[in-house]
């Protein structure tokens, strides 16, 4: 009986362990004007159509409320060298292009991969042209022009303009032993790992990145190179100025590499290089329960056999540094996890870490994209009949959920005073969804299941509604304050204008304190990851989060019509 109850109870682990995650992979082939959603069944859920001078050029995500967000191989193009694409397009679940935005000339290209920004805005890789005499000038041995990558975000302006708010220049921090007499000489090039050695490469493409992602709660990017074969980390907390320099912003490193990892030997120290061609440098999501806050990468050529790999690695982490012993290569010392594929993608190809411990693994040049388990087994398979460079995994809630909004009456009132609390919700992509409602407050003491509740309150509080599409089974939360009386901040003075939050992060009330000046209230507007107002009160002096998921927050205070500071605030139990 025991012996049958063991079997039982193993077969229910492998059954549990081969269970595929979410429902929906995205991908376009590339040279197609086409981008797909197919479900893990095989079959095609969604087909959004553009024009035939519009072809996918590297990546594309679906970014919240079903927004579209791809690269396009720009016709009009004046560079080409490898995957440069020179525009990027949001279109809307219909396919209507919302954003169409072109960044290409003679001398700067946008190339390979981008990253959308839960701000709205859009990390983008570029490159730009330095001559060959300025590259001799660098200290390069190179003897010819290069082109050199750079990092743009961009904000969406209107229908077809965007404003560069933030950039990183590569050619800022590189160094060289080569040439005393020449730029960016450094007399030990393992003595300085922040910087890239301008003569490990030589090629025209010096170091062609090709995967960028963004870390919210670390304020920081990492992308991947092909040439280095590495992963890098740069902090994005710097104003551009601070970017090309080597002070400043959260890691106090200015626009310097404050991390690095897969070949030691490109800036001469010892151990091994686990990475041999890299794409898809990435960050594993904080709520995996796997490798939370990992970093992850398709390893072209540095499998078992020298066939495609996925690696996995924890980083060092020091605060917003990573821990080096000057001289030694960038921990950690092996992977952590490992798999090697069964076949081989010698360029491009991306890897996503599901939350029940699967990886979604898309081999280009080999037309398929798996999902596999951690024990390497092959659960689910799919030809898309051509060349992916990047392929994503999403949950059917994702894709086909609501998105709740929440408001009332009047969000400031007197004591006792009646309101009307008002909800709605939208799912762009289902016919007649049936919803229900259910509120809730911080703090405790009010709930509803009405759609649109009236009540009267007595004290200063946040209501949160979650509005649940009955068919799918998909919710969504949003949330409205409502301030009665004036407490909390009150201080004013004249001579100084203070603000302190803390404790930061926080498992759930976060506290304020200070001085400011003016005569106007304070307003207090919190924010998800995702730019969506969760929060706001006026001349309170505690918000609570407990009823908010783990994650990154945004806190802006605001006097009047001025505002005074943002805050990064992460909530962590």
């Amino acid at each position: 009986m025991k012996k049958i109850f063991t079997i039982l109870l193993l077969l229910a682990c492998i059954n549990i362990n081969a269970q595929k995650w979410g429902l929906y992979t995205l991908y376009s082939v590339q040279g197609n004007n086409n981008v797909y959603l197919v479900d893990t069944n095989n079959t095609i859920y969604k087909t959004w159509t553009f024009p035939t001078n519009s072809k996918t050029g590297f990546s594309v995500y679906l970014t919240p409320g079903d927004t579209l967000v791809r690269t396009i191989s720009y016709q009009g193009a004046v560079l080409h060298d490898g995957p440069t694409t020179g525009k990027v397009q949001k279109a809307d679940w219909n396919g209507n292009i919302t954003w169409d935005f072109v960044y290409s000339d003679s001398t700067n290209i946008i190339h390979h991969d981008i990253c959308p920004m839960p701000n709205g805005n859009v990390l983008m890789i570029a490159m730009e042209v330095k001559t060959a005499a300025q590259v001799a000038q660098a200290g390069s041995s190179a003897n010819q022009a290069e082109n050199v990558d750079k990092i743009l975000e961009v904000h969406p302006t209107g229908p077809t303009s965007g404003t560069i708010v933030w950039e990183w220049h590569l050619w800022d921090h590189v160094c060289q032993n080569y040439n005393a007499s020449k730029d960016n000489y450094v007399s030990s090039i393992v003595n300085n790992p922040q910087l890239l050695n301008i003569n490990y490469n030589t090629s025209r493409d010096f170091c062609h990145m090709n995967g960028i992602d963004y870390n919210a709660a670390l304020d920081q990017i990492t992308f991947s190179s092909f040439t280095f074969s590495e992963v890098f980390v740069i902090d994005h907390s710097t104003t551009t100025a601070e970017a090309a320099g080597h002070t400043g912003g959260n890691s106090g490193h200015g626009g310097d590499i404050i991390y690095r990892w897969g070949n030691p030997a490109s800036y001469e120290a010892t151990g091994t290089a686990f990475l041999n061609v890299v794409h898809d440098a990435h960050w594993i999501s904080a709520d995996n329960p796997y490798f939370p806050n990992y970093l992850g990468a398709f390893n072209n050529k540095g499998g078992f056999g020298g066939r495609s790999a996925v690696d996995v690695f924890s980083p060092p982490y020091n605060g917003y540094n990573y821990n080096l012993t000057l001289g030694s290569a960038y921990g950690p010392t092996n992977y952590s996890w490992l798999y090697t594929a069964d076949t081989s993608s010698t360029n491009e190809g991306s890897t996503q870490q599901l939350n029940n411990g699967n990886s979604l693994v898309c081999l280009s040049f080999a037309d398929s994209i798996i999902e596999v388990n951690q024990s390497g087994n092959i659960i689910w398979r799919f030809n898309p009949g051509g060349q992916v460079a990047k392929a994503y995994r999403y949950s059917k809630c994702y894709v086909r959920g609501p998105i709740a909004t929440a408001s009332a009456s009047s969000t400031q009132i007197s004591m006792g005073t009646p309101i009307t609390l008002n909800s709605s919700a939208t799912s762009v992509t289902e016919t007649n969804p049936t919803y229900t409602y259910s509120w809730t407050s911080i703090p405790v003491g009010f709930s509803s299941s009405v759609q649109n509740p009236s009540l009267s309150p007595s004290s200063t509080a946040t209501y949160i509604v979650k509005i649940t599409n009955t068919a799918l089974g998909c919710s969504d939360t949003a949330s409205v304050s409502v301030n009665v009386n004036i407490n909390g901040i009150n201080d004013r003075d004249n001579s100084k204008e203070v603000i302190v939050v803390y404790p930061n992060p926080t498992n759930g009330k976060l506290n304020l304190s200070g001085l400011f000046k003016g005569d106007n209230d304070l307003q207090l507007i919190c924010s998800n990851a995702e730019g969506k107002i969760i929060m706001n009160f006026t001349n309170i002096s505690t918000i609570d989060f407990s009823a908010f998921p783990d994650g990154v927050y945004y806190l802006t205070v605001k006097s009047g019509n001025s505002k005074i500071k943002d805050f990064k605030v992460i909530k962590s139990k």
